[in-house]
């Protein structure tokens, strides 16, 4: 198997636990621009999240990624099939797919590579789909603390691909011409622990406490705290949902 930057393999269980849920209508709009309705790509699948929200509207979805350990904690629908495989070298039939979509992974891509197995796969008319987020947005209180936890305290322990997700992926080469699509955003209800599991997930928390051997997440929460009131209360988090979209010729 082709190498890979694997900076989630090791933290694939609180991947599974505290990554938040894509919105049902994301599916549902590109549903509405794909040529039919038969297979779809769920390109990079992480634990499944995104594959199960196309298996709503496909009758099945390949859902593949570069980690064994990533695939081991998937779970969705019986009409997802599951596969530990590579961005550039999926192992699908040419011409067999209907929607390609890769959620906040494209940035970790060979892109000439991937774009050449996304050529091969995609039926004519076919849509190739790359979705990113980035930071979080609460309320005007708690995120100009997030923010400076995001850009200052981490910003030396993100790795360098990471500076395509901070700019939407507009800086990213696309191979075909783009198409338009209804805004898109995620949300969840979270209290402040769940929002900790969630940053906990980052690869440059991860990074952090490998290189200096400590935890930055505690010092945060000392901080958020105070702001946030009740550490179990809800607080609703969202995420705008950038997307580059186009169809295969």
């Amino acid at each position: 198997m082709t190498d890979f930057k694997d900076h989630f393999s090791a933290l694939a269980r609180d991947y599974a636990s505290y990554r938040p849920r894509y919105p049902a209508r994301l599916f549902a709009d590109l549903a509405q621009v794909a040529p039919g309705y038969e297979r779809a790509w769920d390109c990079a699948t992480g634990n499944g999240q995104a594959a199960a929200g196309l298996a709503a509207h496909f009758r099945e979805v390949v859902a593949t990624d570069a980690s064994a350990q990533q695939i081991a904690e998937a779970q969705g629908p019986a009409n997802i099939r599951f596969a530990v495989a590579t961005a550039e070298a999926s192992g699908l039939p040419a011409a067999s797919v209907d929607l390609v979509l890769v959620a906040q992974a494209a940035h970790w891509f060979d892109l000439p590579a991937f774009y050449a197995e996304a050529a091969r796969v995609l039926r004519p008319g076919g849509v190739l789909a790359l979705l990113t987020y980035s930071g979080v947005r609460i309320n005007t209180a708690l995120d100009p603390v997030l923010r400076e936890f995001h850009q200052v305290t981490m910003g030396p322990y993100w790795p360098p691909e990471r500076a395509h997700v901070e700019k939407d992926y507009r800086d990213l080469p696309f191979p075909w011409p783009e198409l338009a699509f209804p805004p898109q955003e995620m949300t969840a209800d979270w209290t402040l622990d769940q929002l900790l599991g969630y940053l906990g997930t980052w690869s440059s928390t991860r990074a952090y406490r490998e290189q200096r051997g400590a935890d930055p997440l505690p010092a945060l929460r000392a901080r958020l705290l105070p702001l946030w009131g009740d550490p179990a209360r809800a607080l609703t988090v969202r995420w705008p949902l950038p997307l580059r979209i186009g169809r295969r010729p």
